[in-house]
């Protein structure tokens, strides 16, 4: 964990360095997912039962590839009725917020006649990666596939790395209305949802976090499919003042930590003294954690602690454009307002990040590696897309006519211009 002080004549420099540091894919990762994906274009679901066979240790045959219904029931009854409850507590908000976010068709006519608008339609299928390596992961699913079925997707496709299904997946997968799933993980698997292999039919978007390998397999697939993003380590800055109990700070910061060594938690206070109880309570909690290993690694390499005027906390968080970010202190909004770049705020003392990775209603699937500078996460939004309409008569295709002439004939596209100038006839461009 590093220490960076605003006071020091060095900080600004230091710090630069620090949220510069790569947490990134190497590059034998991208080689060695570029020969998976061409394998699986080539030889189709041959592929699929070769490398499920190599890397996830796993003997299947075509038809076992499909998980049936009859396991998606069974399953979802192994799950505990508690987990069970929740799982439909958090799918019902899910829907709820992103149903919130659908937008409206509109059809006018403008000052030249024109009679113009836009339509939204939802997406035809839809594939979606759930992790099935470090643990079970519900909350994916439904994060991804509750918009989806929001929006109208016809289609979703669920892959998942072959193995045990965890009961609670396969509960939130039936929650969320998913009845298409597939043993296939890694490479392999975003390959046989952008290209289909055999079972398996091709999608229009593919949507879900996983390992180095599973983004740069989105990474290469882009163009022939859409994406989502390019997950990278899970991200916290939390900006707290010293009124707050640091070992509830602390296990804010754990909750990033935990999820992989090079995830990244960040601490913005301006009282060295909580600061250091932070630090102190952060390193006894990583001792009760059956995730302590990759959270001390992540903390240990990637984390910080960072003394400053909390006036100065949003210019710094925009800086780092966090996944997530927690303003833990009174009247939160003073600062948050001015923040830019983040996936998602939380706000308030009794606000942590965990509440918005299961049952806020918000989506946890959010930009990370800086791209909050750019891009937002997960939403309904993803699932649907706009179409333009345009409708002229004689006397608004009179006024629109001749000046799509002239910028045709000016960018040097005679077909362009003959395309409208011949609805024209003897009329006159404009002067």
């Amino acid at each position: 964990m590093r220490r960076f002080d605003f006071s020091e004549p060095g900080f600004a420099a230091a710090f630069a360095a620090f949220i510069d540091e790569r947490r990134e894919t190497p590059e034998e990762v991208d080689t060695a997912v570029r020969d998976v994906l061409a394998a699986v274009r080539a030889e189709g679901v041959d592929a699929l039962l070769r490398f499920g066979k190599q890397f996830d240790r796993v003997e299947l045959t075509e038809a076992g590839l499909r998980v049936s219904a009859e396991e998606i029931e069974a399953g979802a009854a192994a799950c505990s009725p508690e987990v069970r409850e929740a799982i439909a507590f958090a799918a019902a908000r899910i829907r709820a917020y992103h149903e919130r976010q659908r937008p409206a068709d509109q059809w006018f006519t403008d000052e030249a006649g024109v009679e113009l608008g836009w339509r939204w339609t939802a997406l035809e299928a839809v594939g979606i990666y759930v992790p099935g390596g470090r643990a079970a992961y519900p909350s994916t699913v439904l994060m991804n596939a509750v918009p989806a079925a929001a929006a109208g997707v016809e289609r979703i496709a669920m892959v998942t790395p072959p193995g045990k299904l965890q009961p609670a997946v396969l509960a939130a997968a039936k929650a969320a209305g998913v009845t298409e799933i597939w043993r296939v993980g890694g490479a392999q698997a975003v390959a046989a949802l952008a290209y289909g292999a055999g079972p398996i039919k091709p999608v229009d978007k593919i949507v879900g976090p996983g390992n180095a390998f599973v983004t740069a397999a989105k990474r290469r697939v882009y163009g022939t499919v859409g994406i989502d993003a390019l997950a990278g380590p899970s991200e916290i800055v939390v900006v707290a003042d010293g009124a707050n109990d640091p070992d509830w700070i602390a296990a804010d910061l754990l909750s990033q930590a935990e999820h992989d060594p090079a995830a990244q938690s960040i601490l913005i206070t301006d009282d060295a003294a909580f600061a250091q109880r932070v630090a102190t309570s952060v390193e006894a909690q990583l001792t009760t954690l059956a995730t302590g290993v990759d959270a001390a690694a992540s903390w240990r390499d990637h984390g910080a602690i960072i003394l400053a005027p909390l006036d100065e906390a949003p210019r710094l968080v925009d800086l780092i454009a966090p996944e997530h970010v927690e303003f833990a202190m009174e009247n939160p909004e003073r600062l948050s307002d001015r923040v830019r770049h983040a996936g998602a705020i939380f706000l308030g003392r009794l606000t942590p990040e965990a509440i918005g990775d299961y049952v806020a209603g918000s989506n946890h699937v959010l930009p990370t590696s800086r791209a909050a500078r750019f891009s937002s996460g997960l939403s309904l939004y993803d699932f649907i897309k706009r179409t333009s309409i345009v409708k002229c008569d004689e006397a608004s295709f009179g006024i629109l006519g001749p000046h799509t002439v002239a910028l045709a004939e000016a960018e040097g596209l005679p077909a362009h211009a003959r395309s409208a100038a011949i609805r024209l006839g003897n009329r006159a461009k404009p002067s």
